[in-house]
């Protein structure tokens, strides 16, 4: 079922998504050669508890860290790691959350660690313009699957794939609420949306083929082919006037 957010509910997801926010800024500056995701995940934790708040992901389905941290090839649900490093030209997928009052906030960001070649640059723009032209499809005359086809129509005519085995979803007293919210689609189908419903959206774009595999610590999703891949994601309401990106500062 999906639900429709009260004014007071949606201050509530406002805070937790401005914590998350804040929270990746902060990581932003922390991601250089030589640094570990484990690091980052503490840096993490500390900062969203210091506000008052709790680490979403902490514990959820048996998840033992606050991040997701992806590097290069892994797309998304990375697992921090004193063994993981950073290096020159690497790329990171840090996905956050945090929970305010019982209700969620959601997003992630792909960071360059220092210098990054041209075309790993333009996999991080265009799947940050796709995110952004996914989100503006949700307005109350538009249908769900408007969101995905918007997303899927700018990384493809950019010849990059996109990964349909993970979603976006709906967000408020859970973590992954309905409805889920693909990042493909056919434009003009779906349920009809409405002011009041929050998703978060989240494109993941892969410079390959669009097939994953799970490694074998049940958790961190890749390429089948090696390819590197970008993650962005947001959580944003959708009101009469259109929506309101809720995880930017």
């Amino acid at each position: 079922m999906v639900t429709i957010k009260s004014v007071e509910e949606i201050e509530k997801i406002r805070r937790a998504c401005g914590v998350v926010a804040e929270t990746l800024l902060l990581l932003k500056e922390k991601i250089v050669p030589g640094v570990s995701t484990f690091d980052l995940d503490r840096i993490a934790e500390e900062f969203i508890t210091k506000q008052g708040l709790r680490p979403a992901f902490k514990g959820y389905l048996g998840f033992r860290h606050t991040l997701c941290t992806s590097i290069n090839e892994e797309i998304v649900h990375g697992i921090p790691s004193k063994n993981k490093v950073l290096k020159e030209g690497d790329i990171l997928s840090v996905d956050c959350g945090a929970i305010y009052e019982g209700y969620y906030g959601d997003s992630a960001r792909t960071y360059p660690c220092g210098e990054i070649p041209g075309k790993t640059k333009s996999l991080l723009t265009i799947t940050q313009k796709s995110l952004a032209l996914g989100i503006e499809k949700m307005t109350p005359e538009n249908r769900l699957f408007d969101i995905g086809a918007a997303i899927q129509s700018y990384a493809e005519s950019h010849g990059l794939s996109v990964v349909k085995e993970y979603v976006g979803h709906g967000i408020g007293q859970a973590l992954h609420e309905e409805p889920q919210v693909p990042n493909y689609g056919r434009a003009g189908t779906g349920m009809r949306l409405k002011a009041g419903m929050v998703f978060a959206i989240e494109p993941m774009l892969n410079m390959g083929s669009e097939d994953t595999k799970v490694l074998e610590d049940g958790w961190t999703v890749v390429t089948a082919d090696g390819s590197l891949s970008a993650h962005f994601e947001d959580t944003a309401v959708i009101t009469e006037k259109g929506p309101e990106i809720l995880t930017r500062i």
